[in-house]
């Protein structure tokens, strides 16, 4: 067995014609330059770029392909360089019956094995879609509607960003997954967590005992590629054996999930849109202690305190290390001239973040900024949390100051 490196979920910003895929993504974000920075610069092995259900997109696919620097597998995925497997997905929109009996919304990580298959699901979809053009754009359907049509067309189904205040199952539709899937709940067997969540606090929560859990960057620019990644453990990097590290099958597993401490994601703690204050209350809260208005958005760990099920969060004996980690967008000092001197020394930032000594690092930048890489890998910096939309922030502070 290999071990590999997977983001599942990065963005594409703009088609190679110029049209809009995802408008609040980057334009530098097309399917050529996302390939090439997990090859140059990232160190990732497995992407998932899922916004190629866009005919546009499927267009630059299939230049992609004719330039000889890619092709097809048998087993599904498309091959760059021979070094990074590109897997073809689309984040679907589903419309669900939320709480309280509301309207919600919740987002779909739908991956498909070979062009031919999201081609055809894309066709499928523009009878359930406005504008199927456009990234995330909401269908008339449900996620128990959705699952079906993905399988129609050899693919797999992961609830994404499961928790988040918008757009997710657990954030703004239900309390339980299996109220929205039924029956069909055992064919979703992964979870993606999300910025704001963690190993930790999902396992507080017993339906996802059984459930495998990634963690993806959520990209909408290039250099926040692989800010939360996953290590797989495979034969070789494909769609099947993918599917096989999902399912914890014949020995393919994820053996660890690499992501942001949950208080650096933008909806960790519950937010004021009055006041503009993050709310750290020991008990969750619909209404603000500071000025008492009730326009509040919930965050990820007021929402898991909520509904979780459990006294305690004790995981599974197969659940992975979960390993926190700051990508080197995050480390304070850090600009991106230093960056882009590191990486030019260094090759990808899997090498700095994982494998170089601090003499190596400390060579290239100095001490001042080698120790605080060094404390950053270590997981050693104080952190304020993040909410409302808002990134939490890593200091130069020491947990033990």
């Amino acid at each position: 067995m290999n071990e590999f490196f997977a983001d599942l979920h990065v963005h594409i910003g703009r088609a190679k014609n110029n049209k809009p895929i995802k408008i609040t993504a980057a334009k530098s974000l097309n399917f050529a330059n996302i390939a090439k920075e997990c090859e140059e610069r990232k160190g990732i092995n497995i992407v998932g770029i899922i916004d190629c259900a866009s005919p546009y997109v499927i267009q630059d696919i299939e230049e992609f392909l004719k330039t000889g620097d890619a092709y097809e597998l048998e087993d599904g995925g498309i091959i760059y360089k021979d070094k990074v497997c590109i897997i073809l997905g689309s984040e679907t929109e589903t419309s669900e019956k939320g709480r309280n009996g509301k309207k919600g919304a919740a987002h779909n990580l739908c991956y498909f094995p070979h062009l031919k298959d999201i081609k055809a699901y894309s066709e499928e979809m523009s009878k359930h879609i406005k504008n199927i053009t456009l990234s995330t754009q909401r269908s008339d359907l449900s996620g128990y509607e959705l699952i079906d049509i993905v399988e129609k067309y050899n693919g797999i189904l992961i609830p994404a960003h499961a928790f988040t205040p918008f757009k997710s199952y657990y954030g703004n539709c239900t309390d339980r997954l299996k109220d929205i899937f039924k029956e069909k709940y055992d064919k979703i067997f992964a979870v993606e967590l999300g910025l704001s969540s963690d190993t930790y606090l999902a396992d507080m929560i017993s339906e996802l005992e059984n459930k495998t859990f990634v963690t993806n960057s959520d990209a909408h620019s290039l250099p926040k590629i692989a800010r939360e990644y996953n290590k797989v453990q495979m034969e070789d990097i494909s769609f099947k054996e993918l599917v096989k590290a999902l399912k914890n099958e014949d020995g393919r597993k994820i053996i660890a999930n690499y992501g942001l401490d949950p208080k650096l994601g933008k909806y960790h703690r519950t937010y004021c849109d009055a006041c503009n204050s993050t709310i750290q209350t020991k008990e969750p809260v619909e209404v603000c202690p500071y000025c008492g208005s009730n326009k509040v958005t919930f965050g990820v760990f007021d929402r898991i305190e909520l509904i979780k099920d459990k006294k305690e969060s004790i995981s599974p004996k197969s659940r992975p290390e979960y390993i926190y980690q700051t990508p080197l967008g995050f480390v304070p000092g850090l600009g991106n001239k230093t960056i882009e001197k590191l990486l030019d020394n260094f090759g990808t930032e899997m090498n700095i973040l994982h494998k170089l000594s601090f003499d190596d690092i400390e060579a290239a930048v100095g001490t001042k900024l080698a120790t605080i890489i060094d404390e950053s890998r270590k997981g050693r910096l104080q952190i304020e949390s993040g909410g409302g939309g808002n990134y939490g922030k890593v200091s130069t502070k020491t947990i033990d100051n």
